[in-house]
Parts: C-alpha cells; sequence; structure tokens
C-alpha cells in the first residue's frame, strides 16, 4: 500500500487537488487498459468534483462509472447516490448509457440486489467465485462516526470477506455497498473528507491501534495507492 495524506487549505483546494489525481489516474488507466473503471462516493463532499470532471474534455466512450454503495430508494429519489451524480456530471456528458453501472434498488429485496450487482461486477470484470476485480479509481467518504461507503460500525456488512457487494445496515435502513476486499483490491483508492466534524473519526482511524469494527475506514488498505484528501478543518489535528 502507498499511503499519501494532503491537508489542504479549504474545500476548493480539496476539489481541485481530487480533480488532479483522477484525471492523471484515468490518463494512466486508458493507456495501461483501455479504459478506466472508476466507483464514485455519495455525500455532499464530492458534488463540485464530479460537476468538475463533467467539464473536461475526456475519452468518455472508455470511462466505466460505477458507484461504491447506494441508500436502498428509486433511482430519482433526492437521497439517490446515482441521480446526484448523473445531476452534477452524467448527464452533461456524452458517455454511453451502458458505461454506467448504477446498483439495482428496486428490485425483490436488498440482498437480492446486492447479489444481482455482485454477479453483475464478476460479469463485467470477468472474475470467477473467490477473486475480486480491480478498479481503477475507488472514491470515499466518511461519516463522523468513520464509516466509509456503507460499512458502518459493528455491522455485519463489516465481516463478508468473498462477497463483492452486500447490504449495509444505516439505523435499520438498508442499503447496497462494495466490501472492503473489493474495495482493497483498487489500484487506487481516494478519501475526501471535509469538515471540522470528523476530525474524531479521523484521530481514531488514523489512531496507531484501534478498532476496525468500532471505526470501519481502519478496514480501508488497498492493494494500490491510497489517498487521504483532507481540508483544513478536517486535517489540522493530523499536522501537528
Amino acid at each position: 500500500m502507498n499511503k499519501t495524506v494532503e491537508v489542504l487549505p479549504d474545500k476548493e483546494a480539496l476539489i481541485q487537488r481530487s480533480l488532479e489525481i483522477i484525471l492523471s489516474q484515468m490518463q494512466a488507466a486508458i493507456q495501461k487498459r483501455g479504459q478506466c473503471t472508476i466507483a464514485l462516493a455519495g455525500g455532499g463532499t464530492p458534488k463540485p468534483l464530479y460537476e468538475a470532471i463533467a467539464t473536461q474534455d475526456l475519452p468518455w466512450d472508455k470511462i466505466h462509472v460505477f458507484w461504491g454503495d447506494e441508500r436502498y430508494v428509486p433511482a430519482d429519489h433526492p437521497d439517490s447516490n446515482q441521480k446526484m451524480a448523473r445531476h452534477a456530471w452524467l448527464d452533461k456528458v456524452d458517455i454511453p448509457a451502458t458505461n454506467i453501472h448504477p446498483m439495482s434498488t428496486d428490485g425483490e429485496s436488498p440482498s437480492a440486489d446486492a447479489q444481482k450487482h455482485d454477479d453483475h461486477l464478476r460479469e463485467f470484470f470477468k472474475v470467477a467465485v473467490g477473486e475480486f476485480p480491480h478498479f481503477d479509481i475507488i472514491l470515499l467518504g466518511i461519516g463522523d462516526d468513520a464509516h466509509t461507503a456503507s460499512l458502518f460500525p459493528h455491522t455485519d456488512a463489516l465481516q463478508m470477506t468473498d462477497r463483492l457487494v452486500t447490504v449495509g445496515n444505516k439505523d435499520g435502513q438498508p442499503r447496497i455497498t462494495f466490501t472492503a476486499p473489493l474495495i482493497n483490491h483498487a489500484h487506487c483508492v481516494m478519501f475526501l473528507v471535509s469538515g471540522a466534524s470528523k476530525q474524531p473519526a479521523l484521530a481514531q482511524i488514523f489512531a496507531p491501534e484501534a478498532d476496525a469494527m468500532t471505526y470501519p475506514a481502519r478496514l480501508i488498505k488497498p492493494q494500490g495507492e491510497l489517498w487521504w484528501l483532507l481540508d483544513e478543518a478536517a486535517g489540522q489535528e493530523l499536522k501537528k
């Protein structure tokens, strides 16, 4: 694991730096593998990043977009991560519809939809059961409780070691989420963290020892590059 931590002056600088890294990663992936696979994060922090990506002149036919997690709501629901990314980015560029790979949230059950997406990823990446694909880029955030994607403290999703996708649980509300092992097989994982409210969680995530079941972001230790991009409000204690 190649870990880099950067504390940027403000959120605007955070977004600009993350855009630079993502564009570099996209270019490298397309040169090496002919395409780039990126999994998006939800929440408010990455929205301006997606808006910035939408202004770029990129080979959209070579970029495949996924999501690291999704709330179990219809695709047109205000809380949908897919809806946010489409509005901020995907609806504004000429990307083929077949290059967009949302998580299903309208099937028989969350577990059935999680399995459906698990199957889709295996088919797309051509990996067998027991193997893990390698995403080029996975974007993540953290919550004030140190969760990431929909891997929440002391939930069953944290124990999944042989699945690509599983059901997360947020106060009794189901979500679909990548598993920690899938995230950890990525070529590049990038955390975008903004705001002073994240300081206590970051202190535990970066502590020499702490319980990963209580602070799930500690589970993320990718084989490739790991970037932590923080604004000053979130990362000021880490600079000391």
